[in-house]
């Protein structure tokens, strides 16, 4: 079993994918999305989204980083691609599957699901750009407004050329609404001889055995679930207990030292309310932490309180 850690948006960005990595034996992560649209992009933007290329394409626990790229234009990405890859990228990701508005309406991430060709474009083109010991790799859903597409969207692909597919088990309509059609994913598994992830609402070890065997997938990515159970990975993949309320505690006041070490401090207070709303999932104790520190402003107070939970 392969546990990749998926690319969320906002959410999981270096800092939180070093933390995620250093409690968790993740085997792969995917960067937030590179946006793409009409110009090969300067190395700063890769770094800044994946500064991990500065040490190996590897979190500082060690585990492998794969950028991932969003857009429309096959040649455009194919460019992107191979930026990524001079600058020392071990992969490439293509986001099919990002549901947001503002993403969509520009006809990128799961607004692609609708067209089928271009996936195929889009894959043999980025394919060809990368070296051919490297991986390319996509992300979809099941389909735009309904569960329909993934068939002829995933052969697609695969017959693109890429090496593996993650599939978030819900259609871009049902956004993340349970359930997710895990045993739509054995389809696809069934029908390509490339690598399949199975990806959605899989929140403890045992939602990810029944992800598993309802979708015939030996490989799992994790999400929000990896955010509402910070060790989820850890008690999926060795059995070891859920962390404690007492070690999430801990695990917030390390991510705040990560945030201020990051001169990243101005973004604190609101990263971490945010996580509390993950942690609320599982955690009833983050309920009432977060009620505490909503108003707060300032990483100095936040820490604080923090402190005293001890």
């Amino acid at each position: 079993m392969r546990l990749t850690l998926a690319p969320m948006e906002g959410v999981l960005d270096h800092l939180m994918r070093d933390l995620l990595t250093r409690l968790n034996p993740f085997d792969l992560c995917v960067t937030e999305f590179v946006r793409v649209v009409d110009m090969r992009l300067p190395p700063r933007v890769f770094y800044r989204l994946c500064p991990e290329l500065h040490q190996g394409c590897k979190t500082p626990a060690g585990t492998p980083v794969r950028i991932q790229l969003l857009g429309q234009e096959p040649d455009w990405l194919a460019e992107n691609a191979d930026q990524a890859c001079r600058l020392g990228a071990e992969g490439i990701d293509l986001n099919f599957g990002c549901p947001a508005k503002t993403v969509n309406k520009h006809r990128g991430g799961a607004a692609l699901l609708a067209d089928s060709e271009q996936l195929y474009r889009i894959g043999r083109a980025v394919r060809a750009a990368v070296p051919a010991h490297l991986p390319v790799s996509a992300k979809i859903r099941l389909g735009l407004e309904a569960r329909d597409s993934y068939l002829e969207n995933s052969q697609a692909l695969a017959e693109a050329g890429i090496s593996e597919l993650a599939v978030h088990a819900r259609s871009k309509k049902d956004g993340y609404r349970p359930p997710a059609w895990w045993p739509l994913v054995a389809e696809i598994q069934q029908r390509l001889a490339i690598p399949v992830t199975v990806n959605g609402e899989i929140w403890n070890a045992d939602h990810a055995t029944q992800a598993r065997a309802e979708s015939g997938c030996q490989n799992v990515m994790l999400g929000r679930g990896a955010l509402a159970l910070p060790n989820l990975a850890d008690t999926i993949k060795t059995g070891a207990a859920p962390m404690s309320w007492a070690a999430v505690i801990e695990l917030l006041l390390d991510y705040s030292a990560l945030e201020v070490e990051g001169n990243k401090a101005v973004y604190y207070p609101n990263r971490i309310k945010q996580w509390l709303n993950y942690l609320k999932l599982q955690y009833p104790q983050a309920r009432e932490l977060f009620t505490a520190i909503r108003t707060l402003k300032h990483t100095d107070e936040i820490r604080s309180l923090l402190r005293k939970q001890l």
